[in-house]
């Protein structure tokens, strides 16, 4: 099964020539979720070819601008390409009524999909979708506006049939259910199967952990411990982090130190300030706390 994240912005409030404002797109067992959505996104959407029509559900972060302004124009495009799928909005409190009036103002208040729109009230810490795959979780960040980070976890799947066992033993279509749900099974002549004789062993459910803007929280290790792979922004070095104090921003050294108290699989950092002309110096000073690094860039595929 495929758990992937398409990096389609990794900069911060400034977009550039080389860096967008920070986005990902998430496939997750085919269930395609985008968070935050700035200025550009759709224009990233389709140049790594990723078919946002598909799009099933959309976080965003914060109502600052670089990780929303791009999401009145996409829901726009949506529509003119005859969208009829439902899409889910996980948002902050306000964004619809800022969505609605800039669609009718633009004369597109009447779209071709329904958009369900929960918004959250901060700080929230629950669980704001799932279906029979995954499951969203929110979290509190704590930046200059309210915000939350997301946690997409797989839901425990049924077991997979070992067929050379199955067919050994003879057992009939009707009883997989059964078998795919853990059970032991019970012969007419009363012995049983142990279920771990008919199953291959279960793959662990992977996670992915999404911290956007946020000053240095160690309290976060509550909501993305052990995750398969970190996302925290990382928008200064360490030689600036008064200025991350005082932007409520976190320095790359500082979120290689909470993904290694968190004990995560994997830490990718982004959001990276245009003051920097490359983000080795952020490579290597989150490396000094925490091994298994690296930086967002444009296009990049994670696979977990």
């Amino acid at each position: 099964m495929k758990f992937e994240i398409t990096v389609l912005g990794s900069g911060s409030a400034l977009p550039t020539l080389t860096r967008r404002p920070s986005s990902h797109f998430v496939n997750c067992n085919e269930r395609y979720i985008l968070i935050d959505c700035g200025e550009g996104t759709q224009l990233q959407l389709r140049k790594y070819k990723l078919k946002f029509q598909r799009i099933d559900v959309i976080c965003i972060t914060h109502l600052h601008g670089d990780h929303f302004f791009g999401l009145v124009g996409l829901l726009s495009t949506m529509h003119l390409l005859g969208r009829e799928k439902k899409l889910t909005i996980i948002c902050p409190e306000g964004l619809e009524s800022i969505i609605r009036m800039q669609l009718e103002i633009g004369g597109g208040a009447y779209l071709s999909f329904e958009i369900e729109f929960n918004e959250l009230n901060y700080p929230a810490s629950k669980l704001v979708f799932e279906d029979n795959v995954l499951e969203i979780h929110c979290f509190p960040l704590k930046h200059r506006v309210p915000t939350h980070g997301f946690l997409i976890q797989e839901k425990e799947r049924l077991y997979s049939l070992d067929k050379p066992a199955f067919d050994h033993y003879g057992l009939s279509i009707a009883q997989i259910p059964a078998i795919r749900r853990g059970e032991d099974i019970e012969r007419e002549d009363g012995t049983i199967i142990r279920n771990k004789e008919l199953v291959l062993p279960k793959e662990k459910p992977k996670s992915y952990a999404y911290c956007s803007d946020t000053i240095f929280r160690e309290n976060l290790t509550e909501h993305v411990s052990g995750v398969d792979l970190m996302y925290h922004e990382a928008t200064f070095l360490d030689k600036d982090k008064d200025k991350a104090k005082k932007t409520y921003h976190t320095t790359a050294a500082q979120a290689g130190q909470l993904a290694k108290k968190a004990r995560v699989k994997k830490l990718l950092i982004g959001h990276f300030s245009t003051r920097y002309l490359d983000v080795q110096g952020h490579i290597d000073e989150a490396g000094q706390h925490f091994e298994n690094v690296e930086a967002a860039e444009e296009g990049k595929v994670i696979r977990i």
